[in-house]
């Protein structure tokens, strides 16, 4: 199995990769760093009445992404990341120093896009096509397997699908939030 999505990763380098891409990939990447572009619209909205439930909820799926993906997953899996299966590629990042599975990245994005598209549509599309981006990085950047990107999106979006069930039975009680 390890062959095969290895061989995906290479045909990614082999045949995606230029200067003007490595920029862009390692760009999108950074957005996805810690979360941190969801934190930002976490607190954005929670800051704004008309989209506090949703940054609520996008608050209780970024702590779960941290609890089920970073706390749990990664130490229970400890799979090794790709790049160290081979002495050919040169990272265009700092080298992760945790396990690969799951993409903490793509878990964290495909949770927020899976809320902002069910609670706030237009929004939504855009923060999924971030989303599918930042996924993409991270087979880009030669740092997860298909594999882990797969499941992380699989995973999110139930994760996402789930925080908005729970923001809305126990949160969202109190109609004045």
């Amino acid at each position: 199995m390890i062959d095969a999505e290895l061989t995906i990763l290479n045909f990614i380098q082999e045949h995606m990769t230029n200067p003007v891409m490595d920029k862009v990939m390692v760009f999108i990447t950074t957005l996805g760093d810690a979360g941190i572009i969801w934190i930002i619209t976490a607190l954005i909205m929670i800051s704004c009445k008309k989209y506090r439930r949703t940054g609520i909820a996008l608050a209780i799926g970024l702590i779960l992404s941290l609890l089920i993906g970073n706390i749990i997953l990664k130490p229970l899996v400890a799979r090794t990341r790709p790049f160290e299966f081979t002495e050919k590629i040169s990272l265009l990042i700092d080298t992760p120093h945790d396990f690969s599975f799951p993409s903490g990245h793509t878990l964290a994005s495909f949770i927020s896009a899976t809320i902002l598209l069910v609670k706030e549509r237009k929004i939504g599309y855009c923060a999924l096509t971030l989303a599918v981006l930042i996924a993409f990085s991270r087979l880009y950047l030669y740092v997860h397997f298909p594999t882990d990107v797969l499941a992380s999106i699989l995973l999110g979006t139930a994760i996402g699908w789930g925080s908005v069930k729970l923001s809305e039975k126990f949160i969202f009680k109190n109609k004045s939030i």
